[in-house]
């Protein structure tokens, strides 16, 4: 099996180089300096790559089990891996040390993620979770629920789930049907199932977090009836609830009332155990409401966009494995004369073709990885300026950004551990070389936590059409500036021109979907029919902003005396993205505005 090593080098890059470490300027972070950045990249490259990434190819194989009283056994070795991850600390990384966590920048969080998620997928989805409940509940529980589970949470001795889909509700969870019966002591009993539940079930760590969608019996049908309840695995001895101030004793009690009905069998992450879940096959889950009544939808968004994120993070973890795994692949495997020197038996890596695809899967890697620790650090800034409009602009840019993070990364990553098989050849459609579990895994990311197209509609649907493209318009002014720079450099003339090709294409189709979308009686439909191309669009030409930037920054390094190979590559990366990926995005302007001239196709596209 080929290892994994984190890309620490390219990380120290974007966060030194592209964002200039901005995140350790604002409030919050003055403890926090480079060089502690730097440490804690490379101990989470050791973790990644020492104990979570030598798991990733036996977790595939061994996957999960089903054991007769409900519980679930994970892969050997996950449990060891995963307590390894929670005594090091790393589950309170980016969370404020007033709750018990590190207090580091979200964008070094969201690096660590990267390379946690890259090892291993499957383990690394039981943390990503957790972050999410973390956020809801800090966001939303009271004094008590609070007190009682977030410290556990954040130390990672408990683990966090969302349970929102079920059997007739899923991406409409308007259907959702569990009920949450009231109770005298302010408590709610559970009845009712959920299925597709992540990590829903294991002994990984020594509670389980359900955070849960359901209803009051007397709650009104649709999302105004729908609230969110905390449902512990293992009942919090006597916690007090809905009274602030009460201190809550944690000791663990008796078993409570849900349990894993079945096992999930999977295209991919075999080694994540995802549960379908029974709350109160017998008396009732007992559970607590987080936050108000009948807002439960708008509670968990808190929960889902810091997901939403993460998943785009994920999807540039298995893309940088699927690169890694590639390249040592063609530099191993001997086939056919050189195009070059004429040499027999040359490594493929030699012909032109597989040189293509690596530099494809590599530029591609490089710029998801830039965009989506870009939307980290704005994160930073919208959480931390301590100006209101900064933060206000910052939490703008983070509302457009993050679908697009999360569609356009993973839609990539899915085509990029293709492009891996296809480096492999017929070795890479066999499961011993581990290029096609990465395929496997990587496929879920474009379909949970929304899928891509729902993303694609809250982008263009909803983000767009409420501020009337201003916060896009402000990137693409952002990347009209980089590419007046480049145009105004010897080395990047050509690469300018592309680029400012690029941010006029999505000028104009921006102007057409919010013409369409203006549109009292056709508007929604064309908004929706369209709304995919116009986020690879806009992914595209953000992330190539992105490796403009790198150029510029590349280009200066080299210009300064540094004779780093780091920065010919990166060069070599931004061309490949700027004059050969980007035109692929560039097209969708004329699908957009062929497809608005011509909605009548849909009505017999079926």
């Amino acid at each position: 099996m080929i290892p994994f090593a984190a890309p620490v080098r390219d990380f120290r890059f974007v966060l030194e180089e592209l964002l200039e470490h901005g995140s350790l300027s604002l409030p919050g972070f003055e403890e926090a300096s480079p060089d502690l950045v730097e440490a804690v990249l490379e101990e989470a490259a050791k973790l990644a790559g020492e104990v979570w990434a030598p798991l990733n190819a036996s977790g595939d194989q061994q996957g999960c089990t089903r054991r007769d009283d409900g519980g679930v056994g994970v892969p050997e070795g996950f449990v060891e891996a995963y307590q390894a991850y929670a005594e090091g600390g790393w589950n309170g990384i980016g969370v404020s040390e007033a709750l018990g966590g590190q207090g580091l920048p979200e964008v070094v969080a969201s690096a660590v993620q990267e390379m946690l998620q890259g090892a291993n997928m499957a383990l690394g989805l039981c943390p990503m979770l957790t972050a999410g409940a973390i956020e809801a509940l800090a966001h939303h529980g009271n004094e008590a629920l609070r007190s009682t589970y977030l410290p556990k949470l954040v130390e990672g001795r408990w683990t966090g789930t969302m349970n929102l889909t079920e059997p007739q509700a899923g991406s409409d969870l308007s259907k959702v049907r569990t009920r949450a019966v009231p109770q005298e002591d302010g408590s709610y009993r559970l009845f009712g199932q959920k299925i597709f539940i992540t990590w829903g079930e294991h002994d990984a760590a020594e509670n389980i977090i359900h955070l849960v969608l359901a209803r009051k019996p007397d709650a009104p049908e649709g999302n105004k009836g729908i609230s969110l309840f905390v449902v512990p695995k293992y009942l919090v001895h006597e916690p007090q609830v809905n009274e602030p101030g009460d201190s809550a004793d944690v000791t663990l009690g008796e078993r409570n009332d849900v349990v894993c009905a079945a096992l999930e069998h999977k295209l991919g992450i075999h080694g994540s155990p995802t549960c379908t879940l029974s709350f109160g096959e017998k008396d009732g889950a007992i559970g607590y409401l987080v936050g108000e009544e009948g807002r439960g939808l708008n509670h968990m968004f808190t929960m889902m966009n810091e997901a939403r994120h993460k998943v785009g993070i994920q999807g540039v973890g298995v893309a940088e494995r699927a690169c890694q795994h590639a390249a040592a692949y063609a530099l191993d495997r001997t086939q056919g004369r050189s195009p070059r020197s004429g040499r027999q038996d040359c490594t493929i890596s030699d012909h032109l073709d597989v040189r293509r695809m690596l530099l494809s899967m590599r530029a591609r890697t490089d710029a998801l990885r830039a965009l989506a620790l870009y939307c980290a650090a704005q994160l930073d800034v919208a959480r931390h300026a301590a100006n209101d409009a900064e933060r206000v602009a910052a939490q703008a840019r983070v509302d457009v950004l993050i679908p697009v993070v999360k569609a356009f990364s993973t839609d990539q990553a899915v085509e990029i551990a293709s492009l891996g098989i296809q480096v492999h050849g017929g070795m890479g459609f066999i499961e011993e070389t581990g290029a096609a579990q990465l395929l496997r895994d990587a496929r879920i990311a474009p379909i949970y936590e929304g899928t891509n197209g729902i993303q694609a509609l809250d982008l263009a649907g909803r983000k767009l059409q409420r501020d009337g493209g201003a916060a896009l318009a402000g990137l693409i002014e952002q990347v009209e500036a980089t590419a007046e720079a480049l145009a105004a450099s010897a080395d990047h003339a050509g690469l300018g021109e592309s680029l400012s090709g690029g941010a006029a294409d999505l000028r104009a189709a921006m102007a057409t979907v919010l013409e369409a979308g203006a549109d009292p009686e056709n508007g929604a439909d064309a908004v929706q029919a369209y709304a995919t191309p116009f986020l690879s669009l806009v992914g595209h030409v953000l992330c190539a902003w992105q490796m403009g930037q790198a150029a510029l920054k590349a280009s200066a390094a080299q210009a300064g005396g540094s004779a780093d190979p780091f920065y010919a590559t990166k060069r070599l990366s931004a061309d490949y993205a700027i004059r050969q990926w980007l035109p692929v995005g560039r097209a969708q302007r004329a699908v957009i505005e062929a497809g608005m001239a011509s909605l009548a196709a849909f009505e017999v596209a079926h």
